[in-house]
């Protein structure tokens, strides 16, 4: 009987650097064949096309990519109906997959899928090597997930019962509990001081001894993510999620994503600043896209967390392919009419 193909499940919060760091996987692959399943909150797939504009990941026989997009919804909720068919086709393909690589949505929950893991058209052909966290340093220490980390650590430890926790920093938490490994990443925007906060902070968030390795840009030697060989479908009491007695998880209904996708080119920084604009007027979460330049032959990736932004030139533009800038925002209650009238007043 074949091995089982190990699957190694990547989640985190939004923009967290989860994509980032399975491109550098990709990148650094050390041969390894690779298949890589995405998951976004939303219809216009980022992530997906930009692992793909990376070329290292391996193509089938029939010339098809390596890397399949589910833009439906997240895994935690559609888990039978959008992740069940796409693994029974990798299986499918296992004599030419080394390893699977699952980027969750970043508003998912690990758990759900590791249990999909239990069923038997599954168990039999893959296994969960690992559950990696891919945690963003500076946006715990500015207060994303609470409003001053040093202080509710400090409450948590004069009263055990508290209980006053949003569903983000609920989520946060599941994400945390289910890790075989934390990966605290840009730790280049913190200081030593607030770094050691945060790492305090997400120990005591852990039910069980993980080890923490810090990254600064996603960047990790593919041994200290592979290879665990964790199973981790067999020991998930060991993982406890705020979800575990309900039948159902459903997302905060506020939080949607909504995109824009428009037939001109912005210069960068008058772009970045407009974004940062709308970041402070409206609860967005998470900005990402490709942007087209005037004048440049190269396809820019922007990408926000909040009002913090970073960009970087991917590829050039294809010959076939229009130069479209497309934005995608997620976050709170947003109002899209404002977003897409402030973007095209530009």
């Amino acid at each position: 009987m074949a091995a089982k193909i190990p699957v190694t499940v990547i989640t985190g919060f939004l923009g967290s650097g989860k994509t980032s760091l399975i491109r550098h996987l990709l990148q650094n692959n050390q041969g390894r064949r690779i298949a890589v399943l995405v998951n976004e909150f939303g219809e216009l797939g980022i992530d997906g096309e930009l692992l793909k504009s990376c070329q290292i990941c391996p193509e089938d026989a029939d010339g098809g990519s390596n890397i399949f997009e589910l833009t439906n919804g997240c895994l935690c909720c559609t888990v039978q109906e959008e992740f069940f068919p796409t693994m029974q086709e990798l299986i499918k393909r296992r004599d030419s997959i080394d390893c699977i690589l699952i980027e969750t949505s970043g508003l998912a929950l690990p758990k759900p899928l590791v249990k999909a893991f239990r069923w038997q058209e599954i168990r039999n052909a893959a296994t969960v090597d690992a559950v990696i966290t891919v945690v963003d340093c500076a946006a715990v220490a500015g207060g994303t997930f609470a409003s001053d980390p040093e202080a509710v650590a400090a409450q948590r430890q004069a009263d055990d019962s508290l209980e006053h926790e949003t569903p983000l920093q609920e989520l946060f938490e599941d994400q945390l509990a289910c890790a075989d490994l934390v990966v605290l990443n840009k730790t280049d925007l913190v200081d030593a001081e607030t770094l050691a906060q945060v790492e305090e902070l997400i120990k005591q968030e852990l039910p069980r001894v993980v080890k923490i390795v810090e990254s600064n840009c996603s960047q990790l030697d593919p041994s200290i993510l592979l290879g665990f060989q964790a199973a981790v479908e067999d020991n998930l009491d060991s993982r406890p999620s705020h979800h575990d007695i309900e039948e159902d998880h459903t997302h905060d209904e506020e939080i949607i994503s909504t995109h824009l996708i428009l037939d001109r080119a912005f210069d960068p920084e008058k772009l970045q600043n407009q974004l940062q604009t709308l970041a402070h007027q409206q609860e967005i979460y998470r900005i990402k896209g490709f942007v087209a330049v005037p004048n440049k032959s190269m396809r820019l990736v922007m990408q926000g967390v909040g009002t913090r932004f970073d960009k970087f030139y991917d590829r050039p533009w294809l010959p076939e392919e229009a130069r479209q800038t497309r934005l995608v925002f997620i976050g709170r209650d947003l109002k899209s009419s404002e977003i897409e009238s402030q973007l095209v007043a530009l």
